[in-house]
């Protein structure tokens, strides 16, 4: 281990940029929230001297201090890239939230990432969301390994939590996950608890010994001895196998000792491969000490065990016209192609973007092309503009050190790209180019808003946009039928940050109101009417009357007029104007207010005066004639009914089919997933599926996953659509 590895980077000077993509790892810590990825993160950085003490950064405040609200919440809520340095090699640890809520930041770390750290708590286990994800994780073939925290908690059991990993992620082979380093633990307490004192290396059959608050390296002793041997035998086979090196296989079955250096070369390549998950302990260092336990070891895996940017395929690239470009690679004098991987504000800086470099190399007061197509279903426009980048950073904590350059593979932050959005591409105004977005989940939790006074009803428009640039898993929708503002979010959790961030980064006050579903009107039968709209008092009279019959049609067919006036009852030139006045009013409502749909209406008579008559009077007695019409029948509610698709653990079937039956919907087929998992295939009225993405979530223990699409209106049980009258009416 060099000196280099040791120096302490200087937080309030400039940061050190990478020379080669080579000396880069990219890692995102991934797991449920409260799992501990926030403190494993200060305790790399205590190791590596990046903080000078535990939790601070040399004048700068806490690597998690990033943003005030999850301060407040004392949880992370977005993604946070924290830089350090291990034995020359620059390694970028990706933070990422682990409240399902946020998986949008999550993702947008995978896709920063080469690889993932899995952070699974030993006091709570694994959870169903984490076990989805490492199966994201493997469907594009990412290296994974796991990290069990929370040792010291009571029933705390590393051998348990092994094979509950293996159960895990480890799928039908067992084998392919495994630890690579025991706990050395001490004398049982009188709570039955074990601590853990140090580790011992299956490997290198070395005990790494932190009683004294340092780290120790030391032989075993003899009682340890037999921890060793079956873990061991079965670690190296493992490797073995996995790293699918037939020869050393065959020498070590003919009982050859292979040597340690050859087994961690194919630790190494099974690990970069994505094919073998080694499982580690770890845990911050006791107080007033400079190293926590198993932190070194983790770096050492990081920096041997994971792979290079250059190792990593760079996602699909186009030009700005959709015209395949290849022959990318990851190379700092290749084309600059760079994607926003995070946009936020910063009340100092300004608008500040988190880049991660693919190709080319980016540096300070650049001019660059900056590219957004294709995330139109996320509520963002085509754009393509040329923007100067105004500077050029590592970000650790709250400070924001400036760099020279970042080189193909690095992750640095771009200030004052205003026109930048998360998930866009950045690249050299000579050749703009575009890189394919990554897979988003849709916001599926409608949240009605309105601003709280005139003045921020004022900012409102410009607030809810830059909240949109900033989180593409935020939608907004101005609702035409409701007439509602409408945010669509992903949960409560990521509803209330958005608010609380439109108040505090931006000023804007809102409240929150009742979501309304776009109901419809629609005649029950046939009905007939006459509209007259006579006035004479003075002046230039109006005067219009006509005929009407209603009838209803299928769902689907709008409003259809028909003119069977004959004789010239109504003169030609005034049944426009009626059908006008019709069209108007079915827009308007006949009874509650909401639109009219799916009615014939037929003009057979009426009367005109040669004077008096004029295109207005007759608009107003085509719509007279709708709603007397409709005073003499019937009339329907309709309410949007969705087809949902919920995408649920075997487990959860039977609740989650209860549950859509007892929200009046009907389950119209299931089918087998992959990965023990069914979905389910129902038709539910929009009325129920309003807080869906929470009830789920909490019915399935946060497995399931569930979409919508409008399916069609249908009546109301009459029940429920009195109801809504009567509130109408006490409404007024």
């Amino acid at each position: 281990m060099g000196d280099k590895a040791n120096a302490h980077p200087g937080a309030a000077g400039r940061a050190a940029a990478a020379a080669r993509p080579s000396d880069i790892r990219n890692v995102a810590l991934v797991g449920h929230s409260g799992s501990g990825k926030t403190t494993l993160v200060e305790a790399l950085a205590l190791t590596t001297k990046a903080l000078t003490r535990a939790g601070r950064v040399e004048d700068g405040g806490c690597v998690s201090d990033y943003d005030e609200i999850e301060q407040r919440q004392q949880r992370s809520v977005q993604l946070s890239l924290v830089p350090v340095e291990w034995d020359g090699i620059k390694i970028n640890l990706l933070d990422t939230p682990g409240y399902a809520d946020f998986v949008g930041e999550l993702r947008a770390g995978l896709r920063a990432a080469d690889a993932a750290l899995f952070v699974v708590s030993a006091a709570d286990g694994v959870d169903g969301a984490t076990r989805m994800l490492w199966d994201e994780c493997a469907a594009v073939g990412m290296p994974r390994a796991i990290v069990v925290t929370h040792l010291d908690a009571a029933r705390a059991d590393f051998d348990q939590m092994t094979r509950t990993c293996q159960e895990a992620f480890g799928g039908d082979d067992p084998d392919a996950v495994l630890p690579l380093y025991l706990p050395l633990l001490g004398e049982t307490a009188a709570d039955g608890h074990q601590p853990v004192h140090g580790l011992i290396g299956l490997l290198t059959q070395r005990v790494f010994d932190y009683t004294s608050g340092a780290r120790e390296d030391r032989p075993p002793r003899e009682d340890e001895l037999p921890l060793i041997e079956e873990a061991r035998n079965r670690l190296i086979e493992g490797i073995i196998s996995e790293s699918e090196d037939e020869s050393l296989m065959d020498r070590y079955l003919g009982g050859e000792d292979v040597e340690v250096k050859t087994l961690v070369q194919d630790l190494e390549k099974a690990v970069a491969r994505g094919v073998f998950h080694p499982v580690l302990a770890a845990a911050p260092a006791a107080e007033g000490g400079t190293q926590g336990l198993g932190t070194v070891e983790l770096l050492e895996l990081i920096t041997g065990g994971f792979p290079t940017p250059p190792e990593r395929r760079i996602p699909d690239v186009t030009t700005v016209r959709g015209e395949e470009r290849a022959g990318l690679a990851c190379d700092p004098a290749g084309p600059l192609a760079a994607e926003v991987v995070r946009t936020s504000s910063d009340p100092y800086i300004g608008r500040l973007s988190l880049l991660r470099v693919f190709s080319g190399t980016l540096r300070p007061d650049q001019t660059v092309h900056v590219s957004g197509h294709g995330m139109e279903d996320r509520g963002h426009e085509d754009h393509d503009t040329d923007e100067r980048i105004g500077s050029l950073t590592a970000p650790f904590g709250k400070l924001q050190r400036p760099l020279d350059a970042a080189i193909a593979g690095d992750i640095a932050c771009v200030g004052k790209l205003n026109g930048a959005e998360t998930g866009d591409t950045v690249s050299a105004k000579e050749e703009p180019l575009l890189m394919a977005p990554w897979v988003m989940p849709d916001p599926l939790l409608p949240v009605a808003i309105e601003a709280h006074t005139k003045q921020d009803e004022d900012k409102l428009s410009q607030g809810l946009a830059r909240l949109c640039a900033e989180d593409p898993t935020m939608r907004l929708e101005q609702n035409a039928s409701t007439r509602q503002l409408v945010l669509w979010c992903l949960g409560e959790a990521h509803r209330d940050v958005a608010l609380e961030r439109l108040r505090t980064r931006y000023g804007v006050q809102v409240d929150p109101v009742e979501h309304k579903v776009s109901l419809r009107e629609t005649f029950s039968g046939r009905a007939a009417a006459r509209g007259r709209h006579v006035k004479q008092s003075g002046g230039h009279g109006q005067y219009a009357i006509c005929e009407i019959e209603v009838e209803p049609l299928p769902e689907g067919s709008g409003i259809e007029f028909v003119d069977k006036v004959v004789g010239g009852a109504v003169p030609r030139q005034f049944i426009p104007s009626v059908e006008k006045g019709v069209r108007g009013q079915a827009v308007k409502g006949v009874a509650t207010g909401y639109p009219l749909v799916d009615v014939r209406v037929t003009l057979v008579d009426g009367k005109a005066h040669s004077v008096d008559s004029s295109d207005a009077a007759f608009q107003t007695a085509g719509a007279l004639a709708l709603r007397e019409a409709a005073a003499q029948v019937q009339i329907h509610l309709l309410e949007p009914v969705a087809e949902v698709s919920v995408l649920v653990a075997d487990e959860y079937v039977g609740p989650v089919m209860s549950d859509l039956s007892g929200r009046r919907g009907r389950v119209v087929g299931t089918e087998q997933a992959a990965g023990g998992r069914t979905l389910v295939r129902a038709e539910v009225p929009e009325f129920e599926i309003g807080r869906y993405a929470v009830d789920l979530r909490s019915l399935s223990h946060g497995t399931g996953r569930f979409d919508r699409s409008y399916a069609r209106h249908e009546p109301m049980p009459q029940q429920l659509a009195a109801k809504i009258r009567d509130r109408q009416a006490r409404d007024g």
